[in-house]
């Protein structure tokens, strides 16, 4: 999941600012008021429209911020265009520039109120695959396969064109309609950040407008200083309007496992035990179970059959229970068995209420497009469109049974009925340059906690 970070007010001097989201950026800069009368006007070739429904909200739904005009950026020249006029302004009041992409920010971080939003959904999203001669480094990866993006292009969209070619990134987030630019500008987190890290670990090279309206490529040796700030930064260093992401191989099935436990001590234990066999396994989350609906709103897409159904209270206590979820890659390279034994051997050291423990093949594209079949699914109750008040954060690993205490003495004494997801993260995993890498992250291995309100 993404991370949502609050709205920063930096000091004048700053170019640039953004915030959290499936969004790159939120800009201050120089006072449109020299250039801009009238929401239709033109920059060039560059025109501004005025505001839609959509540019004064986001996937929160919590903010609301109507902008002064929206515009439809056709490539990074027309961001340039944008940016460099607007920089270049004499010194006054500033206006604020938001990078507005499948609008999945929690806090009003993609809107801009009484600014101009730049819709990034209207940039090129042409994914173009690349693949060098030669065998990877060990056989695991193509020799310098990777896929050329456009910054508004969604993740999904990334997926189904690498597939007609084999290949896959090798990080993702759990829910893929959000876009490249967006989640460069975070972290990009899901369960196999274990293993390859997080998105931005898998970057070779981006396209950045800057705050001055300059276009720059980079990479870690091309202008690395603007390339491992913009990555994580948050859109303070400029915005994203393409990216050229490391490909791997690509499994045609999933062998996709859940064991459910009722000691949260032996549920993070076999997590940390899952992360520290990579070789092994590719992909680790879990959530706590909270009653029946956490059982049934998280399984919409697991097809396997559950019949976990423990006591969750009825002699006035409340019980909480956990779920881990683990993957393995079927490269179906025989009939199915080494996947099956895989999961055997891992299944056995683990300490999961017996007999607790199902498993299901599904295909990688479906296992990575998992949460699109709960988004649906909530869209036909009309619970996709409501406020979506959303926490989350980094926690040590020392500090992990102490936080779910305190949400155990707390939130959950009420009557929370969202999800809680918690899963384990490597400090070795991050790049130690990019702007995301706190003290907390290279100092402490840490859990992922992700908590949304029911």
């Amino acid at each position: 999941m993404e991370l949502a970070w609050p709205r920063a007010r930096p000091s004048m001097d700053l170019k640039a600012l953004c915030m959290y989201a499936a969004v790159p950026a939120l800009l201050l800069l120089c006072s449109a008021s020299t250039f801009i009368q009238s929401p239709t006007d033109v920059y060039g070739p560059v025109a501004l429209h005025e505001p839609t429904p959509s540019s004064a909200r986001d996937f929160g739904a919590v903010v609301f911020g109507a902008p002064f005009a929206i515009m439809r950026p056709e490539s990074a020249a027309d961001v340039a265009l944008l940016l460099a006029a607007l920089s270049s302004a004499p010194t006054r009041p500033r206006a604020t520039v938001a990078a507005h992409g499948a609008g999945h920010s929690l806090q009003g971080q993609a809107q801009a109120r009484g600014g101009i939003v730049l819709e990034t959904r209207s940039l090129p999203r042409a994914v173009a695959v690349v693949v060098a001669d030669g065998d990877g480094e060990g056989g695991e990866n193509t020799a310098r396969a990777y896929a050329d993006v456009g910054a508004g292009a969604l993740w999904v969209e990334v997926l189904e064109e690498c597939l007609k070619a084999g290949l896959a990134p090798l990080s993702w987030t759990d829910y893929l309609y959000l876009t490249v630019g967006g989640t460069l500008s975070n972290a990009g987190i899901s369960g196999q950040a274990f293993k390859h890290g997080p998105q931005i670990s898998n970057v070779l090279q981006l396209q950045v407008v800057t705050g001055n309206g300059e276009v720059v490529t980079c990479s870690p040796t091309e202008s690395p200083d603007l390339f491992f700030a913009v990555l994580g930064g948050l859109g303070q260093f400029g915005i994203i309007t393409r990216a050229r992401i490391l490909l791997q191989h690509a499994p045609p099935k999933v062998r996709w496992v859940r064991a459910f436990y009722d000691s949260f001590e032996t549920f993070t234990k076999d997590q940390e035990f899952l992360i520290s066999i990579p070789e092994q396994v590719d992909y680790v989350e879990g959530f706590m179970v909270l009653n029946e609906h956490s059982i049934a709103s998280s399984s919409i897409a697991f097809p396997a059959p559950i019949s976990f159904n423990p006591d969750f209270g009825s002699h006035g206590k409340r019980k909480v229970y956990y779920c881990i979820e683990f993957a393995v890659h079927d490269f179906q390279e025989d009939d199915g068995s080494s996947v099956d034994h895989v999961v055997e051997l891992v299944s056995g050291e683990m300490s999961y209420v017996r007999p607790h423990v199902y498993s299901a093949e599904v295909s990688y594209f479906d296992f990575l497009n998992r949460v699109r079949m709960e988004e649906e699914s909530l869209r036909r109750q009309g619970l996709w469109d409501v406020p979506h008040p959303w926490l989350n954060m980094f926690v040590p690993r020392h500090g992990i049974a102490r936080l779910k205490d305190l949400l155990v003495d707390t939130v959950l004494a009420g009557h929370f009925d969202g999800a809680i997801l918690v899963y384990p993260l490597l400090s070795d995993k991050y790049v130690s340059f990019s702007s995301c890498c706190s003290k907390l992250l290279l100092d402490h291995d840490s859990f992922a906690i992700s908590k949304a309100a029911g």
